[in-house]
């Protein structure tokens, strides 16, 4: 029997987009298939066939890759789309064009466009198009109307059976695959890695950063058998070198057409350096025998931002915002604290999903941690910070775990911390809040709101 779904109507406002939204599927919950997202973009005119597509997939770093990427295209002088998910702050950052996010109007547009047609794919299928279902094919619509020269398409999860995957990528990126989403994806990375290569597609080429031997192997099944190429991370390009710098590091990348001495990044930490290198590979693939100028790649490289990845909202304190949300997210922004700051203590704020890996996050934080303060988003998937402290106290002892509940008094309460007579350096500590995207984004606006200096940062994406 299908299940009721949404009468379609258009909207008015953004507010009206978002209410339509999330009245269908959440995100969180799947039904392995394309076949709602195909018959939906067979409606629209199959507009993700209108561009090139670079498709990323991988457990952590695509949003900060895709915006690389895009920088870089837009470099070129190429008209990009960016689809990512989830957002930090506000819905529009999922689809951009030209590097921007949709405006409200712009939104509300592209939604509009597509709702008379939810209900003819709702009626005809088992289930209801979904939330994200439903903003991906406004992504592809936006981008055909746009129009754009290359779409730069980051999966919602996974690979084979995202909603992303009805666009054929002449560029696959592969970031590292790790264990994420277990109970969707598996508990092993060679299992989740079969189900991420999807994304692969006959003739294209595959851009793989480092991976596990075991997932490694199954890349290289799956390029044989759709009859892609691929180049890998060390044996066709690589970070040659990397220098931690104020307000990020300096690098030396080589791609796949030459070696690009000395480039200022703007991103703290290997990970952000590694994500550079794949973001230019993928151009590289893209281009073929085009080459690539140095400046060009100079220029954009200096440009590029990553909202909530390891960025800094405030000064004294300074507070740090960070979207890791998986052990292995964790480790990388552990890594660069110690990489690329001198903080003597750092007061962490911490607040997670209750269906992630907490033990694995909370173990990678804690060498680096003077004290953990346990606290929750506004989401009803967030796990609630008692629940957290009591994980965080087996890990990290009862003298370094506090809990309050609330994110703005949780904000307060490490900055107190940070700055009271008991931290070993007053001008050395910091406070870093994480443990999901929707953290990061509230603690982002919080302290926007606090702080006009902040204002600089909140450049969307």
């Amino acid at each position: 029997m299908t299940e009721s779904a949404p009468t379609p109507r258009l909207a008015a406002t953004l507010d009206e987009v978002e209410e339509a939204l999330q009245s269908r599927w959440p995100e969180t919950r799947l039904e392995p298939s394309l076949d709602r997202i195909r018959a939906f973009t067979e409606l629209l005119g199959d507009p993700q066939h209108a561009y090139r597509v670079i498709h990323l997939t991988g457990t952590n770093g695509k949003t900060s890759t895709s915006r690389m990427i895009d920088t870089l295209l837009r470099a070129l002088e190429l008209r990009t789309g960016r689809f990512t998910s989830p957002h930090v702050e506000r819905i529009n950052e999922r689809i951009s064009v030209d590097g921007e996010p949709l405006t409200d109007e712009e939104f509300v547009a592209a939604f509009n466009d597509v709702a008379p047609f939810t209900h003819l794919v709702d009626e005809d299928q088992p289930h209801p198009l979904s939330f994200f279902e439903t903003m991906v094919a406004m992504a592809y619509a936006k981008f055909a109307e746009a129009p754009v020269d290359v779409a730069v398409v980051e999966v919602g999860m996974g690979g084979s059976w995202d909603a992303t995957n009805v666009a054929d990528g002449d560029v696959a990126v592969l970031t590292p695959i790790s264990v994420d989403h277990a109970h969707y994806l598996g508990s092993e990375p060679a299992t989740i890695a079969r189900e991420k290569v999807g994304i692969i597609k006959p003739g294209a080429i595959a851009v793989v950063a480092e991976q596990q031997a075991e997932v490694d192997a199954v890349i290289a099944e799956r390029v044989a058998e759709v009859g892609a190429s691929v180049v890998r991370e060390g044996t066709d390009f690589a970070v040659v070198a990397r220098t931690p710098a104020v307000g990020g590091q300096v690098v030396t990348l080589r791609g796949l057409r030459a070696t690009y001495e000395e480039l200022f990044l703007p991103l703290y930490g290997a990970h952000q350096a590694q994500n550079a290198a794949v973001a230019l590979a993928a151009v590289e693939a893209l281009l073929g025998d085009r080459p690539l100028e140095d400046q060009l790649v100079r220029d954009a490289f200096a440009q590029v931002t990553s909202p909530g990845r390891l960025e800094i909202v405030r000064s004294s304190p300074t507070v740090l915002i960070d979207a890791a949300h998986n052990p292995h997210g964790a480790a990388a922004t552990a890594a660069a604290l110690e990489d690329s700051f001198a903080f003597t203590d750092v007061v962490g704020v911490i607040g997670v999903m209750g269906d992630k890996d907490v033990e694995g996050m909370l173990a990678a934080f804690e060498p680096h941690l003077s004290h953990l303060v346990a606290t929750e988003n506004s989401t009803d998937r967030a796990m609630p910070a008692v629940e957290l402290a009591r994980v965080a106290v087996e890990i990290y002892g009862e003298d370094r775990v506090s809990v309050v509940p609330r994110l703005a008094d949780a904000i307060d309460a490490a900055a107190a911390l940070a700055e009271s007579d008991d931290s070993a350096s007053l001008s050395g500590a910091a406070v870093l809040v994480t443990g999901s995207v929707v953290t990061a984004g509230e603690a982002r606006r919080l302290l926007a709101r606090r702080s006009p200096a902040s204002a600089r940062h909140t450049d969307g994406g």
